[in-house]
């Protein structure tokens, strides 16, 4: 079968998780289940382990990819966090990638990537009804800029004369047309002008920070003890979310939930950054249960 996603730090995930054999796992992203078929190729521990994803394609492949008696749960990862609680489960190994999968910013459909003349889409879960053309075409101009400071980090005035742009070339039909807009009206940089733009739309209309916030204090109750947990984020503003949950919950002594494991996130070495440019913005944060 085709390999449609290249996981990153997956040497990493593997040396600091340390799957045993018959140790459950938890993906609360599985995407195209890259890192979990490694992980269960050790613990062939199927039956005890789920697989998370809010997309119906990454389910659908999933479904094909691993035995009948794994675990599969198509919708976000806060929801499905609720779900296992009230369930009861608990796991030893517990994984959650927050970037966008190589299949999402590859199909043209998804409306991820400014590379294509793409649909302004970017739901991660096709069943949401907001979509990145009612964010670009309905919201107002104040609005506009400030999800670009909050969700993209651009400087305040660039986010409030890019929103301006956005506003009088209205309306706008493609990633290409907002890509090339944002382009026009920018000096030249390193990556494209529009990267900071369209993350902070993304991010909007997935509500991935919100998600992350909410569900962060929850994971500790989903480990077994001495279960690992880990997490890759690939900008700063899930990073930071990331890093100051597992200081505050590794930081009360004895009555500690969690043991910080990385005192600094581990990042792809130069070897990985080779084959799969994607890992260069990717940061991987590890603790464990006490």
């Amino acid at each position: 079968m085709k390999n449609h996603h290249v996981p990153v730090l997956l040497s990493e995930v593997l040396a600091y998780l340390s799957p045993q054999l018959n140790e459950s796992y938890l993906d609360l992203t599985a995407g195209y289940g890259g890192h979990a078929e490694s992980i269960l190729d050790v613990t062939q521990d199927y039956k005890d382990s789920v697989l998370v994803d809010r997309d119906e394609f990454a389910i659908d492949y999933l479904k094909s990819k691993f035995p009948q008696d794994i675990t599969l749960i198509n919708t976000d990862f806060y929801s499905a966090t609720l779900q296992l609680l009230e369930c009861g489960k608990t796991f030893d190994m517990i994984l959650a990638d927050f970037g966008v999968s190589s299949p999402q910013l590859d199909n043209e459909d998804r409306g991820f990537s400014f590379k294509s003349e793409s649909p302004l889409d970017m739901r991660m879960d096709r069943r949401q009804p907001l979509t990145a053309s009612e964010i670009v075409n309905n919201f107002s101009e104040r609005n506009l800029a400030d999800i670009f400071v909050k969700y993209g980090e651009e400087t305040p005035g660039r986010a409030k004369m890019l929103a301006a742009q956005i506003v009088h070339h209205r309306p706008i039909n493609t990633t290409k047309e907002l890509a090339d807009l944002i382009a026009h009206y920018s000096k030249y940089s390193r990556i494209h002008p529009a990267t900071k733009v369209f993350q902070a739309i993304r991010i909007v209309v997935n509500g991935e920070l919100e998600q992350i916030e909410k569900t962060l204090p929850l994971l500790p109750k989903l480990l077994n003890q001495n279960g690992r947990l880990g997490f890759i984020t690939f900008h700063s503003l899930e990073d930071r979310l990331v890093k100051n949950f597992i200081s505050e919950a590794s930081s009360h002594g004895e009555e500690s939930e969690l043991t910080q494991v990385t005192k600094k996130p581990i990042v792809a070495d130069p070897s990985e950054l080779v084959i799969n440019p994607r890992s260069r913005s990717a940061k991987f944060r590890v603790a464990k249960r006490n």
